[in-house]
């Protein structure tokens, strides 16, 4: 820590509680903590993980729902020097033990001890107001963060940070403000809603949580606390975009300066209707892995120039290159991304990465990369479908199915077929029934016809999560 501003995570939030210890720190459905009250429970949280054997550099798994607790339980963790390590609350005790054996967990927050045997856990709604709430020793974190990988191998990979549990005060980028509000919609397992939510605290700004994604909810969360920030994956965008008018224009958004999407691929109809309903200049968009080999942001209006980018680079380096020979492809040609950066930003334990002879890594995504600089994604690597001799990648076809006023969301697939090699096959939520003869000729009017699913799968119930993540080689797997 050589320059002045830069301190540990306890001791920025420590000092965000002296100036203004009554403020709003957090806010979860009815439940709020004050900057005080999370100062003085995390301490005692603290002592109580330290007593369980939580030390500088361990990983603690915490396995919470939204909510004032899961980040009480992180905190806890820095200020023991240690490492949060977020998982779903949803997942089986199995693929949990695997995460845990792997990260060798110190502690495992939000489960029963019969679910971990030989582990030190402690279950949801923990009490430690028995313990003492005085100031903890000031330590830092070796790594801020070790979420799980949001791919779909089947085994687990935890993916490391590489930067340690520090803040550069009164710098919280991305647009946050400084004694701000931020909302934060999405499921706090995943990478961005952690990242960016923990960020936020760390700058003092009043952090509103929902306890799972709701469209109108959303909406309520941003008007009553008057955010000025938020974060959503396209999906959340979508089911925003489907509200009755007169419920969306019940509530007055006018607060927001800011506003992310990431994570999923964003159907240009809703990208523009976004930017039509808010104003370009208020929307962003990033793209980059939990690794963060390389970042790039476009902004709303500069997007409607270069419609369907995701922006230039603003950090690390990207190139495409051929995924078989590796050699760089012209500006304009699709073929696999490929990041580095002359800094370490992770760490992968369980994996490793892809990498080309030159040493620059991909994260299996397909694009291509213009005259100018600006990137286009086509889809994941793993994901085309090869049919017929042509390759089709999903995210198209999932993106021309998004402007059907009924479908909710959708997933598409290759199924072994003996005649193509593969079919694409479609699973579609949807809000009212549709014939496949429908849908086929809405499709036939926005593909060409060897990109129209040959048979598909109707629902009711979600196809993706609220983070807009699909896992398709399980769908593959139940369907094969």
């Amino acid at each position: 820590m050589n320059a002045p501003n830069i301190v540990s995570i306890m001791k920025a939030l420590a000092d965000k509680a002296a100036a203004d210890p009554n403020r709003s720190a957090i806010t979860c459905g009815d439940v709020t903590v004050t900057r005080a009250e999370l100062e003085s429970r995390t301490n005692r949280l603290a002592r109580a993980y330290a007593e369980r054997g939580v030390t500088h550099g361990r990983f603690v798994t915490v396995a919470l729902p939204n909510s004032v607790e899961f980040y009480e339980a992180c905190i806890a963790a820095w200020k023991l020097g240690a490492t949060p390590q977020p998982v779903s609350y949803r997942l089986p005790d199995r693929e949990r033990q695997a995460i845990v054996e792997l990260a060798d967990s110190a502690l495992v927050v939000g489960v029963e001890q019969s679910a971990h045997p030989g582990r030190k856990t402690v279950a949801a709604n923990f009490d430690a107001s028995a313990y003492d709430d005085s100031p903890l020793p000031d330590v830092t974190a070796p790594a801020m963060k070790a979420p799980t990988s949001g791919g779909s191998t089947g085994r687990p990979k935890l993916i490391v940070a590489g930067d340690p549990g520090i803040v550069q005060v009164g710098a919280p980028g991305m647009g946050q403000k400084v004694d701000g509000v931020v909302c934060v919609p999405g499921p706090l397992y995943h990478n961005a809603p952690f990242s960016f939510g923990a960020g936020s605290l760390f700058h003092g700004n009043h952090l509103v949580l929902l306890p799972q994604f709701d469209a109108e909810a959303t909406l309520a969360a941003v008007d009553k606390h008057r955010a000025d920030w938020i974060l959503f994956v396209p999906t959340m965008m979508s089911r925003i975009s489907r509200l009755p008018e007169d419920v969306k224009n019940r509530y007055d958004l006018s607060s927001l300066t800011t506003v992310w999407h990431m994570a999923a691929p964003c159907p240009p109809w809703l990208k523009e209707e976004w930017c039509n309903w808010l104003g370009g200049e208020k929307i962003f968009e990033l793209y980059a892995g939990t690794e963060a080999q390389a970042v790039t942001i476009i902004r709303g209006d500069e997007w409607l120039a270069h419609r369907g980018s995701v922006g230039r680079c603003v950090t690390g380096e990207m190139k495409v290159l051929d995924p078989d020979t590796y050699e760089e492809l012209p500006p304009g040609t699709v073929g696999e991304i490929f990041m580095r950066n002359t800094r370490t930003t992770y760490k992968y334990l369980g994996a490793e990465a892809r990498r080309s002879p030159d040493g620059w890594e991909s994260l299996g995504d397909m694009g291509k990369i213009d005259a100018e600089g600006y990137v286009y994604l086509t889809d994941r690597r793993g994901d085309m479908i090869l049919s017929g001799g042509a390759n089709i990648y999903p995210a198209e076809v999932e993106i021309a199915l998004s402007e059907h006023p009924d479908v909710v969301s959708s997933a598409v697939i290759g199924l072994p077929d003996e005649d193509l090699g593969n079919r694409i096959h479609a699973v579609v939520q949807v809000s009212k029934p549709i014939s496949e003869d429908e849908l086929r000729t809405f499709l036939g009017e926005r593909l060409v016809r060897y990109k129209v699913p040959r048979s598909f799968e109707f629902t009711s119930e979600p196809v993706r999560d609220d983070a807009g993540k699909v896992r398709r080689s399980a769908l593959r797997d139940e369907r094969s």
